[in-house]
């Protein structure tokens, strides 16, 4: 990128996903983004953006249908900046509990339904403001300049988590009743997390900054 230029970002649009707060947030954080509906769209972009919400069985129909799932492949192959988002982060891993799920297969381990006995009181989804350890970083790991290495506050929506199969993954962890689950993973310059950021305010805009800081 020039002096002054904004990095640009290539988000999915893949018929899923909430992102008109996405765009804006990154839009805010200092990026460039496009919203991009075929492969070829994504071509010229700095970074891919992989939102996600809603079943991961109709969020890999889309991808297969789309050809996002041989892109997001290629992508991470290749060691090209990639930032996913909560269903986002799920489908990298090779299986999901949802509907008996085969995922993309980028990382290895499965995904996993949240469960709980009637007596914890705890509900699910896991739904609204929880705590991220990032141990998985070092103190000054630019990524989370602003952050903080274990009190960063992030807003949560989910019924499943990642279970990776390599502890050395694992960028965050977030605690919910007696489970620490996966809740923010990094390998060479992919990062995704399961909280979204765009709806964590002031801490969500920092990490997307940082992101684009890493470009």
């Amino acid at each position: 990128m020039g002096e002054g230029a904004k990095p640009r970002l290539a988000v999915l649009d893949y018929g899923m996903g909430n992102l008109r707060s996405v765009v804006r947030a990154w839009e805010h954080a200092g990026a460039d983004v496009s919203l991009v509906d075929t492969p070829a769209g994504a071509g010229s972009a700095d970074a891919l953006v992989f939102p996600g919400q809603g079943a991961i069985v109709d969020a890999m129909r889309q991808l297969r249908a789309t050809g996002f799932d041989r892109l997001i492949r290629s992508w991470a192959e290749a060691d090209k900046p990639f930032f996913g988002i909560c269903l986002g982060l799920q489908a990298l891993f090779e299986h999901s509990e949802e509907g008996d799920t085969p995922a993309l297969g980028i990382l290895p381990g499965r995904v996993r339904r949240f469960s709980f006995s009637a007596e914890s009181g705890l509900k699910i989804p896991h739904m609204g403001w929880n705590a991220v350890a990032f141990r998985g970083a070092p103190a000054d790991d630019p990524l989370l300049a602003g952050i903080g290495a274990r009190d960063g506050q992030f807003y949560f929506v989910h019924s499943y988590y990642a279970e990776p199969a390599k502890a050395a993954g694992i960028l965050g962890s977030t605690r919910y009743g007696d489970l620490d689950f996966c809740s923010a993973v990094r390998r060479g310059r992919l990062v995704a997390t399961q909280f979204h950021p765009e709806k964590s305010q002031a801490v969500g805009l920092t990490l997307y900054r940082n992101f684009l800081q890493t470009l």
